[in-house]
């Protein structure tokens, strides 16, 4: 089935349920938010995972959502689906005059360059402007400090976000020395911030590498707990060379499986 045929189908099928179905019906912007959040938590997960047939559904249910979204708004009359594509089309080809229209690039930095500028043109009172302000934190770090790049706000050479980060670590400890909370708080996001800068520089998503991190710590600490479960002894009763014995060997049985 051609793709259009198939969008089509998917916009009766959001219609029908529109009209029939109690649930569907009464489902508003505002209560379908936090769900499209999930949904976009779920393909992240998938994409972390780089499991193909998960993308592929999450991504049918973000479809689904962008659907339920302009259904509801064209019966306020604000909008159609048809005006949320027709926008994103006319955005697109705005935005790359180098694909359709006469502007030379020379590589993806210039694409940016150009699409951070024509933003402005078009009313953004700021690079920043696009940037969610509902973003987790470590994301937005991420994005704001990409936009600046955008427009030449960067470090000259990449080496030179390690002494930065050194500045910051030194600056770090000091506080913590002096046991100002407050201080402490502080110096610890300017030294969280440059290291999300080193990921970016050297081409690494900080989130996408944490997270990683995040479920080798939890398989591990697994194994953990179910050696401990096999040996009929609580974790509460280990002491923590007892524990790191086991954690080491679920390291070697993770580096095995190249995890």
């Amino acid at each position: 089935m051609p793709a259009k045929d198939s969008f089509g189908r998917l916009l009766d099928i959001m219609d029908e349920l529109r009209a029939k179905c109690p649930w569907d019906k009464k489902q508003t912007i505002e209560s379908l938010r936090h769900l499209t959040i999930e949904e976009t938590y779920e393909l992240a997960d998938a994409i972390i995972e780089n499991d193909m047939d998960g993308i592929r559904k999450e991504l049918g249910d973000i479809l689904l959502h962008i659907v339920f979204y302009a259904k509801i708004a064209s019966e306020s009359g604000e909008f159609t689906i048809t005006d949320v594509i027709d926008g994103i089309c006319d955005k697109l080809i705005f935005r790359h005059p180098h694909v359709f229209g006469d502007v030379s690039v020379n590589d993806a930095e210039d694409v940016k360059t150009n699409w951070e500028n024509l933003k402005i043109r078009e009313g953004n009172a700021s690079i920043l402007a696009g940037v969610p302000k509902s973003l987790p934190a470590m994301v937005k770090a991420h994005r704001v400090q990409d936009k600046a790049r955008a427009v030449g706000f960067d470090w000259d050479e990449r080496e030179q976000v390690w002494e930065k980060i050194e500045e910051e670590l030194d600056e770090l400890k000091t506080e913590i020395s002096q046991m100002n909370t407050e201080r402490i708080e502080a110096e610890f996001g300017d030294l969280l911030f440059s290291i999300i800068n080193a990921a970016r520089l050297y081409g690494i998503d900080p989130e996408a590498a944490l997270e990683r991190t995040n479920k080798t710590f939890i398989r591990r600490f697994k194994h953990l707990e179910q050696q401990t479960i096999k040996s009929g002894r609580p974790l509460t009763s280990m002491t923590l060379d007892e524990m790191n014995v086991i954690w080491e060997e679920a390291k070697k049985e993770n580096n095995k499986s190249i995890i």
